[in-house]
C-alpha cells in the first residue's frame, strides 16, 4: 500500500488547510495517509549565519526524513498577503539546505489551497506551482477550493462542479502513485 503525507502549510490550530489537505488524503483510494502539523516541527528563523554556527535544526531534519518515507505528498496553502504563510516558507528555506533538489523527493504532488475569499489561495498555488519543480517537486495535480466556509462542510465540497473537479485532480494524483 503506498504511504502518503497530507499536511496544511500553516501553524493555526484551526487550519483550514490543514482540514482541507486531510480531507483528500482521506479520500485517495488504497493509501495510507499520514498526517502532519507543522506545530509539530517548530524551527528557529532561516539564516546562512545560524546554519553555518549551529548546523541543520533536528526538527528540519525529522521532516526531510517524513518526505522521505513516503510515495506522495498533499499539501493545501495557506496563503498570507499573497504569499507562503512564514511557518513554512522557513520550514522550505530550512529542508531545502539538506538537499535542494529534491527537497520534495520528486514523489507525486498534489497541491491544493482553499481560502475564505474567492480566489481560494489562487496566488500562493501559483508561486508554488512556478517553484516546486526547482527543488524536485513532481505537481501531477493542483486544485483552488474558494469561499472554503461556503464550499466545504464534514461531508465534502457541497458545489457539484467543484467536487467534480476535485475528484478529477485526486484521480490524476493517484494514478501518478502507481507509475
Amino acid at each position: 500500500m503506498k504511504k502518503i503525507l497530507a499536511f496544511g502549510a500553516s501553524n493555526s490550530s484551526t487550519s483550514i488547510n490543514k482540514a482541507f489537505a486531510s480531507y483528500v488524503a482521506g479520500n485517495v483510494e488504497n493509501t495510507e495517509s499520514i498526517i502532519a502539523d507543522l506545530n509539530d516541527y517548530e524551527l528557529p528563523i532561516y539564516g546562512s549565519d545560524l546554519e553555518k554556527a549551529k548546523g541543520l535544526p533536528e526538527n528540519a531534519t525529522k521532516f526531510n526524513d517524513l518526505l522521505a518515507s513516503v510515495d506522495g505528498i498533499v499539501i493545501s496553502l495557506a496563503e498570507h498577503n499573497g504569499n507562503y504563510t512564514a511557518v513554512f516558507k522557513n520550514l522550505f528555506d530550512w529542508i531545502s539546505r539538506i538537499d535542494m533538489k529534491t527537497t520534495w523527493k520528486n514523489v507525486p504532488i498534489l497541491l491544493l489551497a482553499t481560502s475564505p475569499g474567492g480566489r481560494g489561495g489562487a496566488n500562493v498555488l501559483r508561486i508554488a506551482k512556478d517553484a516546486f519543480p526547482h527543488f524536485g517537486g513532481n505537481v501531477v495535480a493542483d486544485f483552488s477550493l474558494p469561499k472554503y466556509y461556503e464550499n466545504f462542510s464534514a461531508e465534502g465540497i457541497k458545489d457539484a462542479a467543484l467536487q467534480a473537479q476535485l475528484e478529477e485532480k485526486i484521480k490524476t494524483f493517484s494514478e501518478a502513485l502507481e507509475v
